[in-house]
């Protein structure tokens, strides 16, 4: 579905400051991505994290995995997944970060179609939203599938 809009390799790095921070963003283990795995675990919920869920893409990576209930987490950055509320765009090397971007949100949509033919069911949650609200809408689609 939109491995047709894929933009080509991503570009380099605008300039060395911009690889060096890229290099030190964590990839795994953010704050966002804690609080919900505290929250998870509190609600009696048990899974994985950064694992390639059993029959898909062994380099897509989920943060949160829930097997049983074949549940695929991902807590979303706001900037470096667009987020519809926070998203913005760096005013110096506009395009090229337009086009970074873009990969990367074509990627996750890519992943959540992948995901879903091998039957998970993804769930992305954003770094704003409250940990304990993800939670429990994970936890009821945990329910809504183990039943």
């Amino acid at each position: 579905m939109y491995r047709h809009l894929d933009p080509g390799p991503p570009p380099p790095a605008s300039s060395e400051a911009t690889a060096r921070v890229m290099r030190r963003t964590k990839r795994t283990g953010t704050a966002p991505e804690i609080a919900l795995r505290k929250a998870l675990h509190a609600r009696g919920l048990r899974f994985v994290v950064d694992q390639a869920p059993p029959g898909t893409n062994r380099r897509r990576r989920v943060d949160v995995l829930l097997r049983g209930a074949k549940i695929a987490v991902f807590v979303d950055g706001c900037f470096w997944h667009s987020c519809p509320e926070h998203s913005t765009t760096p005013k110096a090397n506009r395009e090229w970060w337009q086009r970074k971007l873009l990969g990367i949100v074509l990627r996750d949509r890519d992943t959540d179609v992948q995901l879903a033919e091998a039957g998970w069911l993804v769930v992305r949650v954003w770094e704003h939203e409250a940990p304990a609200d993800a939670a429990e809408r994970i936890r009821a689609l945990v329910r809504s599938r183990i039943t």
